[in-house]
């Protein structure tokens, strides 16, 4: 871990998630998100298990393997799996945890808007940016400016980003419906 959190780098973006399967959807936001918000790493961490979803069709070992393959080429994008380390698949005790060990850096904590609609259950969800900056990416059918999501009315401004991208037309649940 220590690799990862260098002195020198002060910008770090976070993209947690059963990633079940990854796929260029996540490729995508996380290049934008480096070159838009000039980060100098950004995680793609890989949880166990979605507190507010169904048990993933892939098992850990899996995901965390083809993350690594789909991210390979990518000199600024890691994959890492701290669910044995924080022993929690809540946002907010990784964010804490990553927080406590690396009070300088700056992070930010990267989503799709379709997350939005349920942002307001996860655990902890208003304390979230005290630890980091929320970005919300668009995604097909969710938008910000459309529809009244609970936590976007109760965050602050300066909390969240949110960037208004190319969608890319592609969900791990549409790749499941596939397989």
């Amino acid at each position: 871990m220590q690799k990862l959190f260098k002195k020198n780098y002060n910008k770090i973006g976070i993209l947690g998630g059963t990633f079940d399967p990854p796929h260029k959807g996540h490729l995508h936001i996380s290049k934008i998100a480096l070159k838009k918000l000039k980060l100098n790493k950004l995680i793609w961490i890989v949880t166990k298990k979605n507190p507010l979803k169904r048990k993933p069709y892939l098992n850990t070992k899996t995901r965390i393997k083809l993350s690594k393959k789909i991210t390979e080429r990518e000199k600024k994008i890691f994959v890492r799996y701290y669910g044995d380390k924080i022993k929690s698949n809540n946002t907010f005790d990784l964010l804490n945890y990553i927080k406590k060990k690396h009070q300088k850096i700056k992070l930010y904590f990267l989503i799709g808007a379709d997350n939005l609609v349920k942002f307001h259950k996860w655990k902890n969800w208003k304390k979230i940016p005290k630890l980091a900056r929320i970005v919300v990416f668009a995604r097909k059918n969710h938008s910000i400016k459309s529809v009244n999501y609970i936590a976007s009315k109760r965050l602050k401004k300066k909390d969240w980003l949110y960037i208004n991208s190319k969608k890319v037309n592609i969900s791990s649940t549409l790749i499941r419906k596939f397989w």
